[in-house]
């Protein structure tokens, strides 16, 4: 992502960037001016200091946040959901956005936070997609009951490509183009809850900590600014050992990313059964840990009334749904063999090379 101070934005960004925050568009000067002198009284007021017992009297004062996905996700907080691809991260946050418009609870997690308007940034599904997932045959827009299967407060923004070009400066789509045009968005609707499907459309960086840093602090200048909720969905790469438990190194990216956000969740699939699917905490800072290693949320994906969603129904350890480290290993080298092979190595440089006999080589290569 080109790293733009603000003299150096593109016209068009700074022109929505003002209307956002109602104030009239002046250009920024090119060139290039000796910063003007720090203000000592501004220096002395950057940090407000109270005695603990004081900042404990103006928590009570604060407005407890309000659960959006149960114990996952609250008011207020930057919250990661990420997974592997084909589990199920889109279906599980369309469900979760719908329940918070109608300030409703998910499944079984309550929602006790009021209905809200929620703003869904599409970056995965086409129209014809979207229509698909949630359409009942025969019946276009309707679900069996014959209501509409979103609540109004549900908008969801898709990416226009063909307006591209006009509005970007440069050969690729710049994160903080896109960015602002949604926080354009997000004051015009009067959005509260804003989710992303997903980071890696605005990932110009995020694999590199200055990229994340960017793309984390910019995030949440929109979270306080306009007092946002905000889901942002991402992926993970290859596990390296499927027999370990899910954790904090499975988010595609730098750390940053994690550091920056409130809380985050995942999605697993059971080993046991590739239709089952539970999902985890990773990270909490409005609650304890309720959904660990040893409680994971069960879950399938099925269609009710014809609308794609999870229907949750129990908990259990995460071990139960893991590799066994021979599994694990097992699968490692059904994948390993034959890739050596196709590279031109022998039997035995492969069986040398993995440490295994060249028995197990040929029963691999014979599948």
């Amino acid at each position: 992502m080109p790293d733009y101070s603000t003299s150096e934005r593109p016209t068009a960004i700074e022109k929505l960037r003002a209307e956002i925050r109602g104030i009239p568009y002046r250009p920024a000067k090119r060139k290039k001016q000796t910063p003007p002198p720090l203000d000592p009284m501004a220096i002395r007021s950057l940090f407000t200091v109270y005695t603990g017992n004081r900042w404990m009297e103006l928590g009570d004062r604060e407005p407890e946040a309000k659960m959006l996905f149960g114990e996952f996700w609250y008011q207020h907080e930057l919250c990661f959901l990420f997974a592997n691809t084909n589990t199920g991260k889109s279906i599980l946050a369309v469900q979760i956005g719908n329940a918070i418009a109608r300030g409703s609870k998910t499944g079984r997690f309550p929602c006790t936070a009021p209905a809200a308007k929620v703003l869904y940034a599409d970056f995965e599904l086409s129209t014809l997609q979207f229509h698909k997932r949630y359409n009942k045959p025969g019946n276009p827009g309707e679900t069996d009951s014959g209501s509409t299967p979103f609540n109004d407060n549900f908008l969801r923004a898709q990416f226009n490509t063909a307006n591209l070009l006009e509005a970007n400066t440069g050969d690729m789509v710049d994160d903080e183009l896109l960015l602002t045009s949604l926080e354009y968005r997000i004051q015009q609707l009067g959005a509260t809850v804003l989710i992303i499907d997903n980071i890696s459309c605005l990932g110009a960086g995020t694999g590199n900590a200055a990229g994340a840093l960017r793309l984390m602090q910019r995030l949440n200048a929109m979270r306080v600014e306009h007092k946002l909720s905000i889901l942002v969905l991402a992926h993970t790469p290859k596990r390296r050992n499927p027999a370990l438990p899910l954790s904090v190194g499975d988010l595609h990216g730098s750390k940053l990313l994690m550091n920056f956000a409130d809380s985050a969740f995942t999605i697993g699939i059971s080993n046991t059964d590739n239709s089952l699917r539970y999902i985890k905490q990773i990270k909490q800072r409005s609650t304890h840990q309720v959904y660990g290693d040893d409680n994971v949320c069960l879950g399938r994906i099925q269609k009710h009334r014809h609308i794609l969603q999870f229907r949750f129904d129990g908990n259990s350890p995460e071990s139960q749904h893991l590799l066994t480290a021979a599994q694990a290993r097992n699968r490692q080298l059904a994948e390993k063999v034959p890739q050596l092979s196709a590279e031109g190595c022998s039997q035995r440089q492969i069986s040398e090379q993995l440490g295994i006999g060249l028995g197990t080589v040929n029963r691999l290569l014979k599948g």
